[in-house]
């Protein structure tokens, strides 16, 4: 019997459980919380995460997809929100593309009940790794409530225990010439769940992901199946006029949202009252090379966690899943070519998701509102509607596609360039016409098309 210890019961382990036991290991899962699924899940616990192709291949591949579906809202663009309370609309796509909000805390429990219902998979909580044998496969778990400490082999060992990883920081980060940064953004984030209705109606759009970008910070909106929206604002801890270090009072956080995000207070007036409900967080991006030493490898987050703004995150560790199912379905057992090709091709778009995620930071929460960046949108959009199979924004390459994170981030950058020229050769407005337009697109085929 192969056997596989997955460290961390969260996204990614949950799902790679299910892939393994497909394959016919006997995996045993290990994690350091308590069960999820035995207290009562928030809607507004965590992040909602925005579910989009790369993690529907993921989900599908194994024939999951649609358990997961029903806990999933399909959103089609972003609703941008000013500060005199007016509303604007972005769709993410064309043909009704969409990207699925689901609460972090329903798809884990969702996940883990399927890795169960495998037979082939056991999970223990209150498990904390505290060391780990790289080479021999042996990791070492001290149980939260007794302190009893017991020793685990198996053929192979699976890093997937997140940002702060175990494995890594109590083995991977002391072998010789291993590299790793982690670095905090200047940001952080306090979330706020904004409630239904008193009838259970929801108070906003629910198909569509709000922003309220502010320039330097921004508030947004991911919808619930119970009516309420998981709300987080993101913004500097300090050294800006408005950073989470001045609101100190109730007073000053009302005064806030009462300025700043309007037509939010209208709908939230108490938010003050609900300020501490939820934590102030920090975001951090971590890299790390080698993801593999002798039977261990890493996986989501334990090997490239980012920041939200892109939602790639769950994403890109379902994607890690789909990389190392293929490639075990090309080497067999031999885990040695595996882990080679596997952070050879993952690390690469793992750097690259990272940035994406950052870049992306500076559209939500200044650039949405920009009228030059506005005008850009529309011609990209447009674009892909008359060539839908020759050309794709860099959104559409990250949110509705398996284009590699590297070539998206790279081929984006070179079509924005262009099309920037383009407008500037040819003093496109907001004020030209659509037919206009489509002719300047014409036009520029060639140049476009080289670098779509």
């Amino acid at each position: 019997m192969k056997t596989a210890t997955i460290v961390g019961s969260g996204l990614v382990g949950s799902l790679w459980a299910v892939y393994l036991a497909k394959e016919g290991y006997e995996v045993k899962v290990y994690e350091k919380r308590p069960d999820l699924r035995k207290a009562k899940i928030s809607a507004g616990k965590s992040i909602n995460l925005a579910t989009s192709y790369r993690g529907w291949k993921a989900l599908d591949a194994i024939g999951i997809g649609d358990e997961i579906r029903k806990i999933a809202i399909p959103m089609y663009g972003r609703t941008m929100h000013d500060t005199d309370g007016n509303i604007s609309y972005q769709p993410y796509g064309i043909n009704k593309q969409a990207i699925y909000s689901v609460s972090r805390g329903e798809i884990n429990c969702k996940l883990m009940d399927i890795a169960e219902r495998s037979g082939k998979v056991s999970i223990a909580f209150n498990e904390d790794c505290v060391n780990a044998d790289l080479e021999k496969g042996i990791c070492w778990f001290k149980n939260s409530e007794t302190g009893k400490i017991t020793e685990v082999t198996s053929d192979l060992v699976f890093a997937t225990d997140g940002a702060f990883s175990a494995v890594r920081y109590n083995a991977m980060q002391k072998l010789d010439r291993f590299s790793y940064s982690q670095n905090y953004i200047e940001d952080g984030y306090r979330e706020i769940l904004l409630p239904a209705n008193a009838d259970g109606s929801p108070k906003m759009e629910v198909n569509t992901l709000h922003i309220w970008p502010r320039g330097r910070f921004m508030l947004i909106a991911l919808p619930n199946f119970d009516g309420s929206f998981t709300c987080t604002l993101f913004m500097p801890f300090d050294g800006d006029k408005n950073c989470f270090n001045n609101l100190t009072t109730k007073e000053k956080v009302s005064e806030f949202f009462k300025t700043t995000f309007p037509d939010f207070y209208n709908m939230m007036p108490n938010v003050a009252e609900e300020w501490g409900n939820h934590p102030l967080s920090s975001l951090a991006i971590v890299r790390c090379y080698p993801w593999y030493h002798g039977k261990t490898y890493l996986m989501g987050d334990a090997a490239h966690a980012t920041v939200p703004f892109f939602g790639q995150g769950m994403n890109c560790g379902f994607e890690d899943c789909t990389v190392m199912w293929e490639l075990m379905k090309k080497h067999g057992d031999n885990w040695k070519k595996i882990g080679e090709e596997y952070q050879i091709a993952r690390k690469p778009n793992g750097d690259a998701v990272q940035d994406l995620s950052l870049q992306n930071y500076l559209v939500m929460r200044n650039k949405v509102a920009d009228p030059e960046y506005l005008l850009l949108q529309k011609i990209e959009r447009r674009m892909a509607e008359l060539y839908p199979d020759k050309y794709f924004p860099m959104y559409s390459m990250v949110s509705f596609s398996n284009i590699e994170y590297k070539t998206a981030l790279e081929k984006g950058n070179i079509q924005e360039n262009t099309i920037k020229a383009m407008i500037d050769e040819n003093n496109i407005n907001h004020a030209t016409s659509d037919q206009d337009i489509d002719v300047f697109i014409h036009k520029h085929l060639e140049k476009v098309f080289s670098m779509a």
